[in-house]
């Protein structure tokens, strides 16, 4: 079965395993998710991913990060641009999430981005999603 959505299907996996309390979750890769993978790792809403070879497309294991009393490291996660709706921004109108406390991650001409190195690099994209 084809999934219409892959970044929404990752973002709701996330969303699902933090809520469950799971220390890891694993979802099928591709090359978008590996890349946005390794943004979340590097903000730190993440502790660790590894990626799984198998005869198919592969998966990546996510390691979730929690706090003090089991809170979770990421509060929401937000798919903005969608199939139906592709939302689109310039260098200079990058949105802000949470007034800075959490990111946007863009798909720009020189990759994927977050919306901090994007305004760094003076590159508008599509907003794919919000993690805070």
């Amino acid at each position: 079965m084809s999934m219409t959505d892959p970044i929404a299907d990752y973002l709701t996996r996330i969303r699902n395993a933090q809520m469950a309390k799971f220390s890891k979750v694993d979802i099928p890769a591709s090359n978008l998710l590996k890349e946005m993978t390794r943004i979340i790792m590097e903000e730190g809403y993440i502790q660790n991913f590894t990626l799984i070879e198998d005869d198919k497309q592969g998966l990546i294991r996510i390691y979730l990060k929690y706090g003090k009393q089991k809170k979770s490291a990421i509060s929401g996660l937000k798919r903005i641009s969608r199939s139906g709706l592709r939302r689109y921004t310039g260098a200079t109108d990058i949105p802000r999430v949470l007034n800075g406390l959490g990111i946007a991650i863009l798909s720009t001409s020189k990759g994927l981005l977050t919306d901090k190195q994007a305004k760094k690099e003076n590159v508008g994209g599509e907003v794919l999603c919000y993690i805070w």
